[in-house]
């Protein structure tokens, strides 16, 4: 939330962190037991020669080898230490910092780096790297005696995933917009934070390399059609990362135009499909059960919007009710819920909450 967002935005600022300190505990309870559960598993393999079969989940990712598949592991993680940086002695701080000392050792995670660098890890990108990245830089914001030591675990595996998005971006002609793991935009922004504080110690390349794709994707769309959102397995909104993404990369003003240029109906409630939540017909489907995703990403994305435009903006109040719309029809499913939803929901309404 920025400082400068008064009013509106502050108040529903307020709100989330109210929810999330009374949801928290139970959001750590499904992540430890989605953390340790390593079947079922989805794993993908490329076969080369009869007998050619993966190794057991967690002999070949031995971090993030529970909660269904690398990514929702990776996920759930991060909802740890980033429940552990934000809501105090809200969570079991103890068990939190136990699990993850067991599991984010050396040899550990330079098995995890190993894999991010074969063509096996390769199927994560970008949107299992770029959660891997968000998760080293939820480690170094914390910042304590306890999360340097991870921190330093986990740099061979930062490094790989550095490197590797170095190599792939320059490569990614075209951007991917559908809703679900390949969104380019969803990814890039999840990778900024980490990128942008690379850039501060020296290291600017992740940064600009970014910059620039997202840049020359982006800055010329207009008139996105946003009307025929959602498809039917998005988790996330091609229309909303779009403009979440740009707004981490232009200057206020400059945003506000792009903005007005890209989705020009947000102060008139339109395209009215972005402010209506998605219906969920099936939550053991694992497919459709992506739609509560989609509820909390919108939400995630309405908040981001209105906290970029000036104060006073005209969609600053349309965009924050689509948020706590979309928040309310997301988070009753977090916990409780088939687990094709639990494996990984609980991350998405703590980034729509935080």
């Amino acid at each position: 939330m920025r400082d400068s967002q008064a009013g509106p935005a502050n108040a529903v600022a307020a709100e989330c962190l109210g929810i999330l300190a009374e949801q928290a505990a139970a959001y750590v309870e499904v992540a430890v037991a989605n953390i340790g559960r390593e079947f079922p598993s989805l794993l993908l393999h490329m076969m080369r020669e009869p007998d050619d079969f993966p190794a057991r989940p967690a002999e070949r990712t031995p971090v993030f080898y529970g909660s269904l598949d690398w990514h929702s592991c990776v996920e759930m993680h991060w909802l740890l230490v980033r429940l552990l940086r934000l809501t105090g002695d809200c969570v079991p701080g103890t068990k939190i910092r136990n699990l993850l000392d067991a599991q984010f050792t050396a040899d550990k995670l330079a098995a995890e780096a190993n894999f991010v660098s074969s063509a096996y890890g390769r199927h994560e990108l970008p949107y299992g790297w770029a959660w891997a990245l968000a998760l080293v830089h939820e480690i170094a914001s914390l910042d304590d005696v306890q999360a340097r030591q991870w921190l330093t675990a986990i740099a061979p595996l930062a490094d790989a995933l550095t490197k590797g998005f170095l190599d792939w971006l320059p490569k990614a002609t075209y951007p991917i917009r559908y809703g679900m793991h390949a969104n380019s935009a969803f990814s890039l922004s999840l990778a900024l934070p980490f990128a942008a504080r690379q850039a501060q110690a020296g290291r600017p390349e992740l940064a600009t390399a970014i910059g620039d794709k997202a840049l020359g994707w982006f800055a010329d769309d207009t008139d996105y059609p946003g009307r025929y959102e959602p498809s039917g397995y998005d988790f996330l909104s091609p229309a909303l990362t779009e403009a979440e993404l740009m707004s981490r990369l232009l200057a206020q003003p400059e945003f506000a135009d792009w903005l007005a240029a890209f989705l020009p109906g947000i102060a008139d409630g339109e395209p009215a499909a972005l402010f209506i939540p998605a219906v969920v017909s099936d939550a053991s489907d694992g497919l459709i059960a992506h739609l509560h995703g989609l509820n909390a990403s919108r939400a995630y994305c309405w908040r981001r919007i209105a906290e970029s435009l000036p104060d006073g903006d005209a969609r600053i109040g349309p965009a924050l009710a689509a948020a706590r719309t979309h928040l309310d029809a997301a988070l009753p499913h977090v916990t409780g819920s088939d687990y094709m939803v639990e494996h990984w929901l609980a991350a998405y309404a703590v980034l729509a909450l935080t």
